[in-house]
């Protein structure tokens, strides 16, 4: 591969993760599946731009060189992890959406936006809602704490959303509005589930979006429930990658607190 195709090549796909990213940050969208793309994408285009000066400094001295090489060994490991995680995480959503009854059906929150709920977290209600219609004796939970500033908590705006837009009964519907994270959503349920007497050997239903389905699958096992159904809501097309890069380093953070 010659030297100016590597050049081209390096800063055409630098811009494009720097562009997209940058887009993404300029719509209030901001998490570490953005943030490090942005930084990758722009440290490709200095790579590019500053070719010529990067290959004199690291022809000077043979440790240099063993750098530099260890250091490309290294990033295209982490790539080759991360096509790994991407395609068993692909292989998950193609697992899931087994639709049965069950006694209980869980959706997980995913913020909310100026009061509402995100174009993620419509995604999931609107599955949830449409497995709540055809399965009418299935008592929904919805789960979600107050964020940072807000003044109302992402269960009620669920609710909410739920009564208004799918005209599900509120009698159907608990509220879990305390928690800040999936492992949070899932242990604050329980007790809410028992006050019903459902208990956690009983078919229940996580809703999700697809790049959390594994994750939140991995949870739930761990903390006890049993006959566990999962079902996944698209992520739009405009933030998937990032929220599955994201994802990608959720999982090994879980995996090291021993959340499963």
């Amino acid at each position: 591969m010659s030297s100016s195709f590597k050049r081209r090549l390096s800063f055409i796909i630098g811009s494009v993760l720097a562009l997209d990213s940058l887009w993404l940050l300029s719509l209030d969208k901001m998490h570490l599946g953005i943030i490090l793309l942005t930084i990758i994408g722009i440290g490709l285009m200095l790579y590019a731009l500053c070719f010529t000066w990067i290959q004199n400094f690291v022809q000077r001295t043979p440790m240099r060189k063993t750098l530099w090489r260890c250091a490309w060994v290294g990033f295209f490991l982490w790539i080759s992890t991360l096509f790994i995680f991407f395609s068993y995480l692909q292989y998950s959503i193609q697992q899931s959406n087994t639709v049965q009854p069950a006694s209980a059906l869980i959706i997980l929150g995913s913020g909310i936006e100026k009061g509402q709920p995100s174009p993620t977290l419509k995604q999931r209600l609107d599955v949830g809602a449409n497995y709540a219609k055809q399965y009418p004796e299935t008592l929904l939970v919805v789960t979600g704490g107050k964020g940072f500033q807000e003044q109302i908590s992402e269960a009620t705006v669920m609710a909410e959303y739920l009564q208004q837009q799918h005209h599900i009964d509120p009698s159907r519907i608990l509220l879990e509005a305390k928690s800040t994270s999936t492992a949070e959503n899932l242990r604050n349920v329980q007790p809410l589930l028992a006050q019903q007497h459902i208990s956690l050997k009983q078919p229940i239903v996580i809703v999700t979006s697809d790049f959390h389905i594994l994750r939140a699958k991995a949870i739930a096992k761990h903390q006890g429930y049993q006959q566990l159904l999962t079902l996944s809501a698209p992520t739009p097309l405009y933030i998937r990658y990032n929220s599955w890069l994201r994802e990608y380093f959720a999982f090994i953070s879980g995996w090291l607190l021993r959340e499963y």
